[in-house]
């Protein structure tokens, strides 16, 4: 085993390591094709994955070789042991980290944002990057004590939308949100005690939408920070839903209001 396959494991098992170093993990072959060059550091595959897919990755091959990035082939079995996946698809790639900041993702004038308080759940927060995508929002900031970004499971439940959403870690989001909304931003609190519809407040604006822990929802302290305390009106018995469908339902909804300018 090599020292590139010493790391790779090392980053796969120590998510501490993978801070440090400044590097991520990304596997399957949809989220290496749309990875994006530039911050690519080095290809790992599998025997076998060449045998069958070598054109799909002739690109990326070539890139290695002209900006001298490793591009290692292993055995199926050697590529078992460093993959995250329970069914490895044979290939991987070591990229290097982001580096947005809080402050270059809020300046944006007239943006549309996403506010995550101990957000655990890495599909939850993977999903929210994607429907954030996908709604036109402009950047998500999460609070330290949310699940890692970079957790291999939140990247492959983004289906690549991880490699375009802006995100960064707020040390004290409660502050975040006072200052967002004294330079003038809105900030709708997703709530169970919620007075508001949630389609009955204007995103048309500089707006933020906050999504609190699965469980426990929003601190009330942070509750305390925000403007306005929304809710999803529902039938039946549900008391309330996924925070990630949450999500989506409000962004999708400030999509539309923005699209139709009301």
């Amino acid at each position: 085993m090599n020292q590139l396959e010493k790391n790779i494991l090392r980053w796969q098992k120590k998510p501490a390591s993978r801070k440090e170093d400044r590097v991520f993990i990304v596997e399957g072959i949809k989220m290496i094709r749309e990875l994006p060059e530039e911050r690519l550091l080095c290809l790992v595959a599998s025997s076998g994955f060449m045998k069958e897919n070598r054109f799909r990755v002739s690109d990326l091959e070539k890139h290695c070789n002209r900006e001298k990035k490793e591009f290692l082939v292993v055995s199926d079995q050697e590529y078992a042991r460093l993959s995250d996946t329970k069914s490895p698809q044979g290939i991987l790639a070591v990229l290097r980290a982001y580096d947005y900041t809080e402050k270059e993702i809020l300046e944006k004038k007239n943006g549309l944002f996403v506010f995550l308080e101990n957000l655990q759940d890495p599909g939850n927060l993977g999903t929210i990057m994607r429907s954030a995508e996908a709604s036109g929002a402009d950047g998500i900031i999460l609070n330290e004590n949310s699940v890692d970004p970079y957790n291999p499971k939140v990247i492959r439940a983004t289906m690549g939308s991880f490699f375009r959403m802006k995100f960064a870690v707020s040390p004290d989001l409660t502050e975040t949100v006072r200052n967002f909304r004294k330079t003038g931003g809105a900030v709708y609190a997703a709530h169970l005690m919620g007075e508001k519809s949630y389609d009955s407040v204007s995103y048309t604006g500089r707006s933020a939408v906050l999504i609190g822990n699965e469980s426990k929802g929003l601190s009330r302290q942070i509750s305390e920070e925000a403007g306005d305390l929304i809710r999803i009106p529902m039938a039946g018995k549900v008391e309330s839903l996924n925070a990630a469908m949450a999500a989506t339902i409000i962004l999708f909804e400030a999509m539309r209001q923005r699209r139709n300018g009301a």
